[in-house]
């Protein structure tokens, strides 16, 4: 079948967006493979389809894909680009909307200049909720992995991530210690692993390692589970700034609110694909 598809990108996380409320759309773990890579597809770090709303309270439905094929409840930079199609292709001429994961919401509002505002709902701390398979919850969890012992935070942010402070990002040992850490025993649905630099009170440095993908130039949840570790520490204020490689991001959280995120998104190109 030919399928149109539209190319996205949120500070260099690119996106395959498919169109799932014109017409029901089923994807196969073999279809994501080949839309996901970059010699023989598309080319992107996940595929988000665009569905109709679950229920009532929900404006669309929103599914995310790892190019494995494998369905994820949250990607926070996948959100905004979702928010930018449904406008594009006349989906919905609101400025704000809901959609609905298999995990989570999220509220979208447009801005101005591409940049998009993501509301996600209150992090999860409790370990059952992270998934995390610990005795007791704590502000900080010592892992003995294949790199040695490693100490972080964790958070669920519609998906679950494991925080790890360092003093230099850019020295950070991101895909020898993401490998060893985004399979641990402990997350029994795998975990994305981010490398927060500290510069300010309002300033964080991240490179995060997606869990079925690798690094990627930004992650939109990671940057919010990162905010949300560093304010759980003490170390910064309800707002920060969080540069990635791929560009900066706004997060905004104080605890038991819902997290704020804002950041560009933007329409690459668009075409067919024979799948």
């Amino acid at each position: 079948m030919k399928l149109p598809f539209a190319k996205m990108q949120a500070l260099g996380n690119d996106f395959v967006v498919l169109d799932g409320v014109s017409a029901p759309l089923t994807l196969t773990a073999a279809q994501c493979r080949k839309l996901g890579d970059r010699r023989f597809g598309v080319g992107c770090d996940q595929i988000l389809v665009v569905d109709p709303a679950p229920d009532a309270q929900a404006d669309f439905g929103y599914r995310i894909f790892n190019c494995d094929g494998s369905e994820v409840g949250q990607c926070g930079n996948g959100a905004r680009c979702l928010a930018r199609f449904v406008e594009r292709q006349g989906l919905s001429t609101a400025r704000a909307i809901q959609v609905a994961t298999r995990t989570t919401r999220m509220n979208l509002e447009l801005l101005e200049q591409d940049w998009v505002r993501a509301e996600l709902s209150r992090p999860e701390f409790q370990p059952a909720r992270i998934p995390l398979d610990v005795p007791a919850q704590a502000e900080r969890y010592t892992l003995d992995s294949t790199v040695g012992m490693v100490s972080g935070g964790a958070v669920s942010v519609g998906n679950p991530h494991f925080v790890i402070e360092v003093d230099d990002v850019a020295r950070a040992p991101v895909q020898q210690w993401g490998e060893a850490l985004t399979r641990h025993a402990a997350f029994p649905e795998g975990v994305n692993v981010g490398f927060v630099e500290r510069v300010a009170a309002d300033h964080l440095r991240l490179r995060v390692f997606e869990r079925g993908v690798g690094e990627t130039p930004a992650c939109g949840s990671g940057a919010c589970a990162a905010a949300v570790i560093q304010r759980v520490w003490g170390h910064t204020e309800a707002r920060v700034r969080v540069d990635l490689p791929g560009g900066q991001l706004r997060i905004a959280w104080d605890e038991g609110q819902n997290v704020f995120m804002e950041g560009p998104a933007t329409w690459v190109f668009e075409g067919e694909i024979e799948l």
